[in-house]
């Protein structure tokens, strides 16, 4: 199999097979590797680059939200652009791990994490004692939904963070903060009002090192 270099985000070489883009290897070698797929090669490499930055964007709008302070689009729109951007930027996030040891962890942290995205989404604007006729849902319950909801979504990203942690492909610093944000974040309720403050400004760090640290691995077009 034909194997190219590239740096780790600690500058040290990093042998990475061509699956780590998503193509076959050539059985004539990279010499002869068709346009149409270097095209889509770049394609995704160009997205993933991009989607990455869509991370310390959500955790800013998820911190304006942690404060309480009133803005003009009100929070469930706040709330929502911060959800939508986290969903895009984990995707890529996954996208970039498809190629490491740690790819199984990563689809089952991004699956894990989207699930509990899809049970949050429609309670958001729910509320605390609303009752659904279409749902097994009575008055009082949808806060404890929320909060379930928000676990599974903490959980989805700590396993995302353990395999940015693991992967050796970018900074292990950055899935540890990963990791504590999704602690933070994912306790919601349970904790006093200052941590999910700081589990946004933890998913910033981690958002602003992966972002980084992925434009450097992934060259530009």
């Amino acid at each position: 199999m034909s194997i190219s270099q590239r740096q780790t985000a600690s500058g040290r070489p990093l042998r990475v097979a061509p699956a780590w883009v998503g193509a076959a290897t050539p059985t004539g070698g990279l010499d002869n590797f068709p346009v149409r797929d270097a095209v889509w090669i770049w394609s995704v490499r160009r997205y993933a680059r991009l989607a990455l930055w869509g991370l310390p964007a959500a955790a800013v709008l998820y911190g304006w939200l942690t404060l309480g302070v009133d803005s003009p689009p009100g929070p469930l729109a706040v709330g929502l652009l911060a959800g939508w951007l986290a969903t895009v930027s984990l995707i890529a996030l996954a996208g970039l791990l498809a190629g490491s040891r740690t790819r199984g962890c990563a689809l089952a942290g991004l699956l894990v994490a989207l699930a509990g995205a899809t049970v949050l989404l429609p309670l958001a604007a729910l509320p605390a004692d609303a009752v659904v006729a279409s749902a097994p849902l009575i008055a009082g319950h949808v806060p404890g939904m929320v909060t379930a909801a928000g676990m599974i979504t903490g959980t989805g990203l700590l396993l995302l963070g353990w395999a940015v942690f693991r992967s050796k492909l970018v900074n292990p610093a950055d899935g540890i903060l990963l990791m504590l944000a999704a602690l933070a974040m994912g306790a919601g309720a349970h904790v006093a009002p200052p941590v999910p403050t700081v589990g946004a400004l933890l998913l910033l760090a981690a958002g602003m090192g992966l972002a980084w640290t992925g434009g450097r691995l992934l060259p530009p077009a």
